[in-house]
């Protein structure tokens, strides 16, 4: 990927899991044996609620999706950042010669499949629905945990930034990923120039995605990158609200202790509520009982607060350690004072 001064100050992060992109990679994962220590939970648990949908929507996705190769464009449209409805409503308003040429990528359209080609309004109501069935079964009931992913992900690149600029986020981004100014190698199944050309660049972490990262194959849509977050095997299978470690829950409190360990990476008060499964005024309490205790410090952005650990924190939380709770998930609205 070739950067531009200009590219360089538009580089922007996902802020969360994005449906369709998680939906598509997810689908790309079910037929496969890759990652089976991160992934071997979540298919179990997902063919249970797969199994009830009818079989021609999974047909049409898994041909849409293949384990092997590359998928259309469209399936993943930039409006699904907005919520997994909007980026349904993208992909059905593609236009019929997009279609075609997207679907050429795939290596044959059965008969089956020609009128989705053809962009017959039912064949694309029929894609919508299978979309919406598949993301309610083998992606939603994930969308917590995959969002504080996201949340903590976030706060280390926005520290990157802050220390280092762009190019210094861009350098932290991983192993797969090297910044050679003004040059990002990542690597990909094939050889791929990408000229940003001003553009800028959307990072988009993703729970699904596995080992590379991936982008568009088309390099004049708008320019995304797709990576691979750092997982653990049981952080989708461990149990809601589940404390941390057994010594660290009973000096604080299971609750505020969970508060502690959301706080690691640095969040704000409505990532502790999703992290934690708390309301937003409890996570306040306990955020405000912290910093009270030096355990924290908190800093105003605007109408939110920004909370990470002092070094008494951080030396009692990794004297402690263990894996952090997963989290329950909830929205909340911004901080309003500095209270919490």
């Amino acid at each position: 990927m070739h950067f531009t001064g200009d590219d360089l100050s538009r580089v922007r992060f996902a802020g969360g899991p994005d449906p369709l992109w998680e939906a598509v990679l997810s689908l790309t994962l079910l037929g496969t044996a890759q990652g089976r220590a991160v992934f071997g939970p979540w298919r179990a648990q997902v063919r249970v609620g797969l199994g009830r949908l009818p079989r021609g929507q999974l047909r049409l996705l898994r041909h849409l999706a293949p384990p092997v190769g590359d998928f259309p464009d469209f399936l993943t449209p930039p409006q699904a950042s907005l919520g997994v409805e909007a980026g349904i409503e993208a992909v059905l308003a593609t236009p019929r010669r997009r279609l075609r040429r997207e679907l050429e990528v795939l290596p044959s359209v059965p008969s089956w499949a020609r009128p989705l080609a053809d962009g017959e309004p039912q064949a694309l109501a029929g894609l919508g629905q299978a979309l919406r069935s598949y993301h309610r079964a083998a992606v939603a009931p994930y969308w917590p945990r995959m969002q504080a992913l996201i949340d903590a992900e976030r706060a280390v690149r926005a520290h990157a930034l802050l220390d280092h600029g762009s190019e210094g986020l861009l350098v932290g981004l991983g192993p797969a990923m090297r910044w050679k100014p003004p040059v990002l190698e990542v690597d990909y199944h094939l050889e791929h120039d990408i000229h940003l050309a001003g553009r800028g660049l959307t990072l988009v972490p993703s729970a699904f995605c596995w080992r590379m990262p991936i982008t568009l194959i088309d390099p004049a849509l708008p320019p995304v990158l797709v990576y691979p977050l750092p997982r653990t095997p049981d952080w989708w299978t461990g149990p809601a609200g589940s404390p941390g470690p057994r010594a660290l829950a009973n000096l604080l409190g299971p609750t505020r202790a969970a508060c502690l360990r959301a706080i690691e990476d640095g969040c704000n008060t409505g990532e502790v509520a999703r992290r934690t499964g708390v309301a937003p005024p409890t996570a306040s309490q306990h955020a405000t009982a912290l910093r009270e205790a030096g355990l924290t410090a908190s800093t105003r952005h605007g109408n939110t607060v920004f909370h990470t650990l002092t070094p008494m924190g951080a030396a009692l939380l990794h004297a402690n350690s263990g894996p952090a709770p997963p989290p329950a998930g909830r929205t909340a609205a911004p901080d309003r004072s500095l209270g919490g």
